[in-house]
Formats: structure tokens, sequence, C-alpha cells
């Protein structure tokens, strides 16, 4: 269930091109458990290290053809 939610987020990013914020208030209501909890998630640093791994993981992945 989580992997076909994280797979029908990003097809709808790709399709709309539109900001991941716009599609979450679409569907959150502004005092609910879910923006809640997305929020703590954010206060967290899940973005950050979300991204950093993705750098990180691109950055090995390119030395593999350098060496």
């Amino acid at each position: 269930m989580a992997i076909q939610t994280a797979k029908g987020a990003a097809d709808l990013l790709l399709q709309t091109h539109s900001h991941p914020e716009s599609e979450i208030d679409k569907v959150t209501s502004p005092k609910g458990c879910t923006i809640a909890g997305l929020n703590e998630m954010e206060h967290n640093g899940l973005s950050s290290a979300f991204i950093k791994g993705i750098k990180l993981s691109a950055k090995k992945a390119g030395g593999l053809y350098n060496e």
C-alpha cells in the first residue's frame, strides 16, 4: 500500500507539474490528523534527509562509472 501511494503521488506530480504542497492542500483538512503527521515529519527533517539520501546515492552511482 505504501509503495502504491508513493507511486501514485509521484505519477500525479509528473502529470500535473504541480508542487507537492498544492496537492497536499487538496486532500488534507487544515487541522486534521494527516496534516499534523506530515508537519511533524517535516519538523523532524524528513524532506531534508530524503533529499540528502538521494543526492548521496546519485553521487555514489556517478562515481561507479568514473573508476
